[in-house]
Order: structure tokens, then sequence, then C-alpha cells
């Protein structure tokens, strides 16, 4: 992991060097006792996309991502603060980090635009017409029908 200054291990040819992963201790939100405003058990993780080391697909398909933790300038941050330690923490947040560059690796299979079937159609048509002879029920009577 990046806590300990080893490299973190994408997949089989990818690997962010331990320097470009800024890690911060900051004070965790919410419930901690005595503890909450003196230790700094949540990090911030900073990952610079555009001046990382990644492959330039990877870069491309992360800083392309309509995601919040992106800002502007392509600095990934990560919060993490699910558990007490900051040890565990950090290796939440390295995860995190690991899943997310993971995700871009997969593609997305092209969508092919598909037809209703004649059965389909026919049952959708039937149904139109049930539902329009149900309404024409409900019209009042007119005089002359009489």
């Amino acid at each position: 992991m990046a806590s300990d200054g080893a490299d973190l291990q994408i997949s089989r040819g990818v690997r962010i060097p331990a320097d470009e992963i800024e890690l911060a201790g900051v004070r965790a939100s919410g419930p901690g006792g005595q503890n909450v405003n003196k230790v700094s058990s949540a990090i911030h993780l900073r990952f610079d996309i555009k001046s990382s080391s990644l492959p330039e697909h990877l870069r491309e398909r992360l800083l392309s991502r309509k995601d919040s933790r992106i800002n502007r300038d392509g600095v990934l941050v990560i919060k993490a603060q699910r558990y007490r330690s900051q040890e565990r923490n950090i290796e939440d947040a390295c995860e995190r980090l690991r899943t997310l560059i993971l995700s871009t690796t997969i593609e997305n299979k092209p969508r092919r635009p598909t037809r209703p079937t004649r059965g389909s159609r026919e049952r959708r048509l039937a149904k139109k017409t049930a539902h329009g002879k149900t309404k024409a029920l409900r019209q009042r009577v007119k005089p002359q029908d009489l």
C-alpha cells in the first residue's frame, strides 16, 4: 500500500508510484468521544490525474468521468473516515483509489437497438383498443341515441 511508501499496484501492468499519492490526516466528522477534537484519524488522499504516470487511455477516461471527487484541475480527492485508526483509513482510501481506476478499465458493450416483436405490437394495439372502448362507455348518453 501507499501508507508504507510502497507503490500502489492497480493491475498487472499498472502501478502508481507512492510519490504521486499525497496523504494528509484530517479530523473526522461525527461521533468520537473525547478523542474527536484531538486525533486526526481521517485521511484525505489526493491524486493528480493529469501529471500521473498512468497510461494515457486511463487518464483520459478518469478525467472524462462525471465524478464530484475530481476537481477542475484534475485532482482526485478521496476522504476516508470509515475507521477509527488512521492506518485502516489509509488502506481504505488506497483501495478506493484502486477500485476507481479499475472501474475505468472496464469497457461498456455498445448498445444494440432492438425492435418490439410482432406479438408485443399486436398486444399493445389490442390493449389500446380495449381501453378506448372502456372510455367510450363512460361518455354521457346523447338524447338522440335513446
